[in-house]
């Protein structure tokens, strides 16, 4: 409370994911939404949800993938969107977004039917599903834009670290 309160911080990060013994809405839920950096306050993502709110806070990375959308000029008006993940970090907030921009979304995640057939009829792919290289090359339709979000180590003995970093896309 202390943080919440006092005039000279402007803002708060709670870094998630929290250790398992710590209840990630009750912590976050104490966060001032004035204050949540994150956008993960509940009046932050209500008001990202309901149209003609603007929220205080939007979640960075999904808030970093628009823009990316936006700078690189890429239509989304009218595109079909599938985001691949739906978490509270970036999958909902991304397809919420999506939708602002008047994008036709589709989420998908780990346990959805038909899900290479969804990912196939996607203009704009989002994957943060948190899988290493889950998606295929053969998924994606030819002149899609797909951002992979997923940061994922793998075993390589050939690295010195015995790992190495991959996405959640493999093509």
């Amino acid at each position: 409370n202390e943080i919440n309160t006092n005039d000279k911080i402007h803002g708060l990060i709670v870094q998630l994911p929290l250790a398992d013994h710590m209840n990630e809405a009750e912590i976050t839920r104490h966060v001032k939404a004035s204050k949540d950096v994150d956008g993960f306050h509940i009046e932050n993502i209500g008001a990202l949800v309901l149209r003609g709110r603007e929220p205080d806070f939007v979640s960075c990375t999904p808030k970093g993938c628009l823009e990316l959308l936006k700078r690189k000029g890429v239509q989304i008006e009218g595109k079909d969107a599938v985001v691949l993940g739906r978490s509270n970090i970036v999958g909902m907030p991304m397809a919420h977004l999506l939708l602002q921009n008047n994008a036709t979304v589709t989420i998908c995640h780990s346990r959805t039917a038909n899900i290479e057939e969804k990912c196939k009829q996607a203009d704009i792919l989002i994957v943060a599903i948190g899988i290493p290289q889950y998606v295929k090359g053969s998924w994606i339709k030819e002149g899609a834009v797909v951002i992979d979000v997923g940061i994922n180590s793998i075993p390589d003995e050939s690295k010195k670290s015995g790992y190495r970093l991959v996405g959640d896309v493999d093509f």
